[in-house]
């Protein structure tokens, strides 16, 4: 199935450094919070099952 790419990706304030994301100077407030709320959910590691907020599949029952 093919992930769906942020809108924030398409913008031309976007820079695509791999590990270092981020917008450039002047980028609208939107667009920072857009970026800001999508490396937020990456983080989330309170998830089951997941990794980095990457879901894996356990080789084993817990």
């Amino acid at each position: 199935m093919p992930r769906i790419r942020p809108e924030f990706t398409k913008s031309p304030y976007f820079v695509d450094e791999p590990g270092n994301w981020h917008l450039k100077d002047g980028a609208p407030k939107e667009l920072q919070i857009e970026l800001e709320n999508y490396l937020n959910s990456l983080e989330d590691l309170e998830d089951p099952g997941s990794l980095n907020g990457v879901e894996i599949d356990y080789p084993y029952n817990r």
